[in-house]
């Protein structure tokens, strides 16, 4: 076992004993602090540069690969490359990937600043040029196939500026910019790539995720005729900010309410069915999470039937959904055969699942949108790869008879992970409504 792992193994038995298991609304969440999740990401990056890395590149038959950006305008891959304390490309950066077989691929940085000990430093800014050093790293290394990050299909893959492309153009001359080639799918490949020890750590930062959503939909939050849904919204968005925790947008919640009711306004009243979608950042991971809350009516103690019923329906969509994971089915290819057999078992279904990691929609194949249940073109044509995760996100319309028939849409959002044992949630699913008494 390498150096690096044994490290990430300690750092990962800190977690463990700083998050406690998150099952009680008395629970509270433990972060570690920014000095532990600067060693815990650094980890995770010299394992990833290690063992991720080269088998991507090798996978794209790229022997080189050049990711070039300027600060504040940062390539969609820089901030998965660079330590956990770097929050810019400074001034102009160029981080250079060269494959040399056995011996491993070497990282370089024809840059001002350092980028501690992941890269080479190999500009000297008294003696070259910042763009002829570069041009005599490439050619020194003679690489036959060099990637660039542009792409029509994938933002992920479209880094590299057109006027810095224009300045790689010209320093390489035609020949060695005749090697140039779009590395979309390795810039795709290497964000949604999961290591194990990310995998081992992910339950807990969505179990983070869960635990805000159970105290947020309780009476220590909720008034029923009082709170209204902008209330919660922005009590989750601070309880982000108490427990250090960044978010990707901005938590959404909503009513569903049977038409009887005369209220259509915001003010969560007994009856109401509610919904929540909230996504947190940490250790430079993402989760996306929509649940469901009932409210009870005086003299309820426990939902509608039918509303739980509809809830088996969604989790019976989820199942659907992930059956049909299989390592090399594209996106479209998944979408197809859920929405088949969904529509065989009766189910008013749209599927519209996206990749999670390193960002919100993340890298890696489309499972359909919202407005596009047939066929995603380009992005939806990604193939499935193990060791990669997803917010499985869709939602059923099925006719609640509490309601008078009223037809209501339960829409569920779960983070799952596909490894060769198959899919599971990383933290588990809702298979039961919240009740606010």
């Amino acid at each position: 076992m390498s150096k690096e792992r044994k490290t990430v193994l300690l750092v990962s038995f800190l977690i463990l004993a700083l998050l406690p298991v998150l099952s009680g609304k008395e629970e509270t969440p433990s972060i570690l602090s920014m000095r532990e999740r600067n060693a815990v990401v650094n980890n995770w990056l010299k394992i990833r540069l290690e063992t991720v890395l080269p088998e991507l590149m090798r996978r794209e038959k790229f022997d080189m690969w050049v990711v070039i950006c300027r600060e504040y305008n940062e390539d969609p891959v820089f901030y998965s490359l660079v330590p956990y304390n770097s929050f810019a490309a400074r001034r102009l950066t160029m981080l250079v990937f060269y494959d040399r077989g056995e011996k491993g691929v070497e990282k370089l940085a024809v840059s001002r600043y350092g980028i501690g000990d992941f890269y080479e430093g190999v500009w000297q800014p008294e003696k070259i040029e910042q763009w002829e050093c570069l041009a005599k790293v490439i050619k020194e290394r003679n690489p036959k196939r060099i990637g660039i990050n542009e792409s029509d299909t994938f933002a992920f893959g479209d880094g590299l500026s057109s006027s810095l492309k224009k300045k790689l153009l010209r320093i390489l001359g035609p020949e060695y910019s005749s090697r140039l080639h779009s590395a979309e799918e390795l810039a795709v490949g290497w964000l949604e790539r999961r290591i194990p020890e990310e995998l081992e750590v992910y339950p807990h930062i969505v179990a983070i995720a869960h635990q805000i959503i159970t105290e947020a939909f309780s009476r220590e939050v909720i008034t029923p005729g009082v709170t209204t849904t902008q209330d919660v919204s922005w009590w989750i968005r601070e309880r982000f900010r108490e427990l250090r925790l960044g978010n990707w947008f901005h938590p959404s919640v909503s009513i569903q309410r049977s038409k009887k009711s005369k209220n259509n306004g915001d003010i969560i009243l007994r009856g109401d069915l509610l919904h929540c979608d909230i996504g947190i950042t940490y250790l430079r991971l993402n989760t996306d999470t929509q649940e469901h809350a009932y409210v009870l009516r005086e003299g309820e103690s426990d939902a509608p039937h039918g509303l739980k019923e509809a809830l088996k329906l969604g989790n019976r969509l989820q199942d659907i959904l992930i059956g049909e994971f299989k390592e090399g089915r594209t996106g479209n290819e998944i979408l197809a055969a859920a929405l088949k057999k969904a529509k065989e078992v009766g189910l008013k279904a749209s599927i519209y699942s996206h990749p999670l990691g390193f960002h919100g929609h993340a890298a890696g194949p489309t499972i359909g949108l919202w407005d596009n249940q047939v066929n995603v073109p380009g992005k939806g044509d990604y193939r499935l790869y193990y060791n990669t995760c997803y917010a499985i996100e869709l939602n059923i319309r099925t006719n609640l008879a509490e309601w008078g028939g009223q037809e209501i849409r339960i829409a569920l959002e779960q983070d799952g992970a596909f490894t060769r044992k198959g899919v599971y949630f990383i933290d588990g699913r809702q298979t039961k409504l919240h009740i606010i008494k």
